[in-house]
């Protein structure tokens, strides 16, 4: 997080923002806590975005990069580290207003040098211009890969292709060349998402959505040239292409983004591709021996009544018995699996925990109270599209998602750049609970911390504010631990009070347990705060529900 207090006043062209460095965390309280803190601040060399690797006249590397990385092999030295760049609708794609440039609407005169620190330090982004959805990461050879939507011709959604960089920590990448463009009839209006599949024999399959030249959505097949490449630089579309068209009664814009393949008892791959029926959400699924040809099983995985288009559907299994991930076709005594869906209607990624039976070819949710769509969120910000794949090299699921900010377009314009991935995370069944799933940073973010300060059994009365003293920093990151104090909640009258992090009155609203949390990006008289803060619910039968919630108002 950072703890600057900027101001946003216009500045002359040639003068640098400056953020103030902040000294100080605040926490607030409603209820009696006891606060376990630690605040590592971090270095600033985390996200590696390369300066000029993409040259808008001919939408390939520049020079020093093609010469750098097309004759890459499993022999060769690692590819030269690129430096920072800064310091600091028909499709249904892009959540930005699509104000016409042209309009009378309002816009903050941004330079950019104010626009400029905004770049994140450690997130993922290319180096301008548009990015969303992660599409086929993967460990393959040593390295991970990272493949986006990107357009390379500006800073609003179009003309989409795949960007691809890799990295060996999942923190510091390397930008490679466009690794799919959008040059045949099944894919000219656009190479869309896809997703990753690694066979026993150690080859790769990527499966993608192209947008036809009539805006049909297909799938189609590609590998890559050389598969002894560990950096896979050059991509071959499969020639039959597309292998997949949308089924009869489905409509021409409803058919997209199939998932990781998984292996069936049968030895068949099986995949499935979101898409609707009316206003019901729905997932096909397919058999396949070869990735060329398929066949429709009867019925769909699963489906949930008004939910709109389902898009970028993932499917994998968690295990019940411990943290460890698991292989996507992973299956039997002591798994579970998910069913996560992007639901076109409201921008936001549902999940929901269940069984699955493959005989049948059904996923039955644990609790249809919330089932996808309806229930469980990956995340209550801006995090959309997102894309699990399993690490084979640390036995772990990792979870990428697409971060779209809010900026307007014309903002985005202006900065030249729109859009970023989140810090990748770990997803695990929680245990304790088995309806939900646990996320946190993968362990390579703890290599970006320099030094950090620890705060153990503060107290904190209700009502209280209390700043931190956590030292001078642009970034840090924090850990926090909370415990309620076990006499206050025994004590506390149970109700059928609901709390909704957007409708209520956010973190002005004070109750018995709630809210606690952090207040970031505070001034020293608080005139000026984001709080990002919990707030439980007790209710009639004395079960508790946490919610946690960011305030930007």
């Amino acid at each position: 997080m950072a703890d600057s207090n900027v101001s946003y006043n216009p500045l002359p062209d040639g003068e640098r923002p400056r953020p103030t460095r902040r000294r100080s965390i605040v926490l607030v309280l409603s209820g009696l806590l006891v606060v376990g803190f630690l605040v590592a601040l971090l270095s600033d060399n985390g996200s590696i975005a390369p300066a000029n690797v993409i040259d808008n006249d001919n939408n390939n590397v520049n020079d020093n990069a093609k010469n750098g990385l097309n004759d890459v092999s499993s022999s060769s030295k690692e590819p030269e580290r690129l430096r920072p760049f800064t310091s600091a609708s028909s499709a249904g794609v892009s959540e930005k207003s699509n104000r016409r440039f042209g309009s009378r609407t309002a816009s903050y005169p941004w330079t950019n040098n104010m626009l400029s620190w905004q770049r994140t330090a450690f997130h993922f982004q290319p180096q301008k211009n548009w990015m969303n959805d992660p599409n086929g990461p993967v460990f393959y050879k040593g390295w991970y890969h990272l493949f986006y939507q990107y357009n390379p011709n500006g800073a609003i959604w179009g003309d989409i292709v795949w960007g691809h960089a890799v990295s060996k920590d999942l923190i510091h990448w390397y930008h490679l060349p466009l690794a799919m463009v959008a040059d045949q009839w099944y894919d000219i209006m656009g190479v869309w998402t896809g997703s990753a599949t690694i066979l026993p024999d150690g080859k790769l399959m990527m499966l993608y959505t192209g947008s036809t030249n009539e805006s049909v959505q297909v799938q189609n097949l590609a590998y890559p040239a050389d598969p002894s490449d560990p950096l896979l630089i050059k991509w071959v579309k499969y020639p039959g292409n597309p292998v997949l068209v949308p089924p009869p009664g489905i409509g021409a814009k409803d058919f997209r983004d199939p998932t990781t393949a998984w292996l069936t008892s049968e030895g068949k791959w099986r995949i499935a591709i979101g898409s609707r029926i009316n206003r019901t959400g729905i997932t096909f699924v397919y058999d396949t021996k070869d990735f060329i040809n398929y066949e429709l099983l009867r019925g769909v995985l699963h489906g949930v009544p008004n939910t709109g288009m389902w898009e970028c559907v993932d499917f994998y299994p968690v295990s019940t018995t411990g943290e460890h991930g698991l292989d996507t076709s992973h299956n039997g005594p002591g798994v579970k699996h998910v069913v996560k869906a992007s639901m076109d209607d409201d921008r936001h990624d549902y999940y929901a925990i269940g069984t699955y039976h493959e005989k049948n070819v059904t996923w039955v949710p644990d609790n249809p109270e919330i089932d996808v769509g309806i229930g469980i969120r990956y995340d209550y910000g801006l995090f959309y599209a997102s894309k699990t794949f399993y690490d084979q090299n640390k036995k772990r699921r990792v979870l990428w998602g697409w971060i779209g900010e809010s900026d307007s377009e014309i903002a985005d314009v202006k900065k030249g750049w729109a859009s970023l991935q989140g810090i990748p995370r770990t997803v695990a069944l929680d245990t304790k609970t088995g309806s939900n799933l646990l996320q946190w940073p993968v362990e390579e973010v703890d290599s970006l911390r320099l030094t950090s300060k620890e705060f153990k059994k503060i107290e904190l009365k209700p009502g209280s504010v209390m700043p931190l003293d956590v030292g001078s920093a642009t970034q840090l990151d924090i850990v926090a631990e909370f415990e309620l104090d076990k006499a206050a909640l025994e004590k506390t009258a149970e109700s059928n009070v609901e709390f909704s992090c957007s409708s209520s009155e956010g973190s002005a609203e004070r109750g018995a347990l709630g809210p606690f949390g952090l207040l970031v990006l505070a001034d020293d008289s608080l005139s000026e705060q984001t709080p990002v803060y919990f707030y439980i619910a007790k209710g009639k039968d004395g079960s508790l529900k946490t919610y946690f919630c960011t305030d930007q108002s």
